[in-house]
């Protein structure tokens, strides 16, 4: 008979592909999870991970069993709802993991709509950025993810979440005021493949997003700067340091003294956010009320 927690530990190797950081993410010591796995393979009759120097990836048995293990996992997480709705639970805590504009943007007003609503549910927000509050939803380290989409994010299809949209936003450009693309209405990204620029780290999915932007518009990104706060962003195009591509939401409340703020001609550079869960957590009676409220406050419904 084969575990379902010997699963779930399968699948956080293949997520974090080194048995370390699989550990470190389920709180347990990398020797228990080298002895969950090898019992999983004892259970099973096949060695499902190849390890080496560069980290641990999963035998085509180990791939096949995970395709499983996905199901049964998702299987579980309805059973655990259906139970929860069976014994009408009304009150709890869920866990949120959010980038710092998504919690002001759709959190905090859902937060705020749920003390009415549904006054039980206890909302507990982690800040975290978009690519890694995936992976927190899948080691069961948080309830809800607020996520951006990415480049090698789970798409739709994936059998491990289920994915809510929430709203999509444009990148304006950030210029310093003595620019010269900055006396125009709308700034041609190519106009600016010259400039310095201000970018954020590599993993960061709004520096995938510029990225793209950059390369769409025919030139390679190389910023001379970077920094994952927007303030500092924008304080750096102050200084005259560079330009940058910014979240429009990511500029509320922000000092915009020295800079100037500009639309992008023709099709903008777009974040895509969505809440995610785990797949058959979605109509769990605490999370369910969740997601609707992060729904009405990103404008997407009710």
């Amino acid at each position: 008979m084969i575990e379902a927690r010997r699963l779930h530990i399968l699948r956080a190797v293949a997520d974090h592909r080194t048995v370390t950081a699989a550990a470190a993410a389920l709180y347990l010591t990398p020797s228990a999870v080298s002895q969950q796995l090898a019992a999983l393979e004892q259970e099973t009759g096949h060695r499902l991970v190849d390890r080496s120097a560069r980290g641990a990836r999963l035998t085509p048995a180990g791939e096949i069993l995970l395709s499983h293990a996905n199901a049964v996992l998702a299987q579980l997480e309805r059973a655990e709802s259906e139970l929860a709705a069976y014994s009408s639970g009304e009150a709890g805590t869920v866990t949120v993991a959010a980038f710092a504009t998504g919690i002001g943007l759709v959190v905090a007003p859902a937060i705020r709509a749920l003390a009415d609503s549904a006054p039980g549910i206890r909302v507990r927000v982690r800040d975290a950025e978009g690519d890694e509050s995936l992976l927190m939803v899948l080691d069961r380290q948080v309830d809800v993810a607020v996520a951006v989409e990415y480049r090698g994010a789970p798409g739709e299809d994936d059998a491990r979440l289920t994915r809510v949209p929430l709203y999509a936003e444009p990148f304006d450009a950030v210029l310093p005021s003595g620019h010269p693309l900055a006396a125009g209405e709308r700034v041609a990204l190519g106009d600016l493949a010259k400039d310095a620029w201000i970018g954020q780290s590599v993993g960061n999915p709004c520096h995938d997003v510029t990225v793209l932007a950059c390369e769409y518009a025919g030139f390679t990104l190389n910023p001379e700067h970077s920094s994952d706060d927007f303030r500092a962003v924008v304080a750096l195009a102050a200084a005259s340091a560079g330009v940058a591509l910014v979240p429009r939401s990511a500029l509320r409340g922000v000092d915009l003294t020295g800079v100037e703020v500009r639309p992008i001609e023709g099709v903008a550079p777009t974040r895509r956010v969505f809440a995610a869960v785990r797949r058959g957590a979605e109509d769990h009676p605490l999370i369910s009320p969740v997601l609707t409220a992060l729904r009405a406050a990103s404008g997407s419904g009710a």
